[in-house]
């Protein structure tokens, strides 16, 4: 992190104490905290609509805004060889503007080198954001972080929800590796599902990369549609698990 430039879409580091212990990290503080919890709280006061224009509640452009900003902030840690590992909703801070920053480096590999990372120790995992070669192979790179990526965007388009709701963690790796997607939520329009669905290619070759996610989405920014229909979103639809053994949620 002391090697990146700021970057209006990544969390900056302005310190660190090395010499003795404790070791501490400071970090720039962003006042509305995680992007998950964020979305869940806006959706418990009912907190958004289809307005245009600025109000205190979120609509269908600030959620598309969300998407927007945080495939700029990974386009640039990925031009810099860093693969983030455990791109969520969990792991994205936003802050008093609407300004979302992508946070939590904790598992982040800088991969200069050859661009992959085979994961070798064990631990709590993100499941529900990983790429079938991560499950299966233990394979990590920028291409798996753009999975990841599409089920931010299905987390923000239904405001926090766990992604595969109902589904334990061994039906999520054997039906993605079958082939099962994230279904379309019937809240959100073709065109912005679509670009998640691009993400989930099961040859990763083939998904796009964040420059060019950046390019769709800016493109779905500068229409007035709204891609998000909020007063049609189906509270009743989704859960929010909080815990489930051995998995990151």
């Amino acid at each position: 992190m002391k090697s990146l430039e700021p970057h209006p879409h990544v969390v900056r580091l302005l310190g660190c104490c090395t010499e003795k212990d404790p070791l501490f990290v400071i970090m720039e503080f962003i006042s509305n905290g995680k992007l998950q919890s964020f979305l869940r709280n806006s959706r418990a006061q009912r907190c958004y609509d289809n307005m245009h224009g600025k109000s205190a509640t979120l609509t269908s452009r600030d959620l598309t805004s969300f998407c927007f900003q945080v495939a700029r902030g990974m386009d640039y840690l990925s031009s810099k060889g860093i693969i983030h590992r455990d791109l969520a909703a969990r792991n994205v801070l936003v802050d008093e503007n609407h300004i979302c920053k992508v946070a939590d480096f904790g598992f982040a590999r800088d991969l200069m080198a050859n661009y992959v990372y085979e994961r070798k120790s064990e631990g709590r995992l993100p499941i529900r954001w990983m790429a079938p070669e991560s499950l299966y192979d233990n394979i990590f790179s920028v291409k798996s972080d753009i999975w990841s990526f599409g089920v931010l965007i299905w987390e923000i388009v239904t405001l926090g929800s766990t992604p595969y709701p109902g589904m334990a963690a061994a039906e999520v790796m054997r039906k993605v590796r079958d082939g099962y997607r994230l279904d379309k939520p019937e809240h959100c329009r073709r065109e912005l599902y679509n670009i998640m669905f691009y993400c989930w290619d099961k040859d990763a070759k083939e998904r796009p990369d964040f420059k060019e996610l950046v390019q769709l989405l800016e493109q779905l920014l500068l229409t007035e549609t709204e891609y998000i229909e909020l007063d049609r979103f189906p509270d009743h639809s989704y859960y929010n698990m909080s815990s489930l053994s051995g998995e990151k949620l």
